[in-house]
């Protein structure tokens, strides 16, 4: 369970990044491909993001939306293809700096305040402090004491996010954060995830919504069939995609 939490905040072991260490993006991944039981599932994508964006990942179930993001956090290793983070291969060191947050949340069974408390120590931070900013930021610090499986399932999120947020990444990757959430909690969760996006943040999310996306996204990354369909500016995909599955799934279609 420990070790679920550890890589849900995008950590894989001991140790710190130096100051000087140089940004993370752009990403720029080739050929990469994902095969598992002789079925391609990830088909040679070619992908680059640029730094300080919102990047919404979109398309039908099945398409390998959470497959890609895994692939790019180094959750997953790819069958074949590179992916490079300001032109450094996938590391523990790359990771560190990076965090995720799934569409259920994966937290201790301790309280609020010591799941906060658990990243910080892996951090090398105990600063009370800091976790009660980051509590107070993301609406949960009355419930500090209280057992984080008593929270509401919006809360958990939102929990879940500050655990990430607390280690400062420069990447944070969330899928599909908002699913089954009411609208109060979703428009919570939005709010933190502008407010990480502001501090200078990579946002790498997948959504359904296209509201969501529309609010949200700076740039869409379109997926049908493991395949990259399209990666253009948000404005663009909304008013002019440029594939034909993409067209087919914004007015509602099914898209096999």
């Amino acid at each position: 369970m420990l070790e679920r939490v550890a890589t849900a905040v995008g950590r894989t072991g001991q140790g710190t990044i130096a100051e000087s260490a140089e940004p993370l993006l752009p990403l720029d991944a080739h050929g990469l491909r994902l095969e598992a039981d002789n079925k391609r599932l990830i088909d040679n994508i070619d992908l680059k993001l640029p730094a300080r964006t919102i990047t919404m990942v979109m398309g039908p179930n099945g398409a390998g939306k959470s497959l890609l993001i895994r692939l790019l956090h180094g959750l997953l290793k790819p069958s074949a293809g590179t992916i490079r983070w300001g032109g450094n291969p996938i590391s523990k060191a790359v990771r560190i700096r990076q965090a995720m947050v799934f569409q259920r949340p994966v937290l201790l069974r301790r309280s609020v305040g010591a799941n906060i408390d658990f990243v910080l120590k892996l951090k090398g931070d105990v600063a009370r402090e800091r976790r009660n900013s980051i509590l107070e930021h993301v609406g949960l610090i009355d419930h500090v004491n209280q057992p984080a499986r008593l929270l509401s399932g919006g809360e958990q999120q939102r929990l879940a996010l500050a655990r990430a947020l607390v280690m400062d990444p420069e990447v944070l990757f969330l899928d599909e954060p908002t699913a089954s959430l009411d609208p109060a909690s979703v428009q919570m969760i939005e709010e933190i995830v502008q407010a990480a996006h502001a501090r200078g943040t990579k946002i790498i999310f997948i959504t359904h919504d296209t509201g969501q996306a529309k609010r949200l996204a700076d740039n869409i990354v379109f997926l049908h069939r493991g395949r990259l369909s399209e990666h253009t500016p948000a404005c663009q995909f909304f008013t002019n995609p440029s594939s034909e599955p993409a067209q087919a799934y914004l007015d509602g279609r099914i898209v096999l």
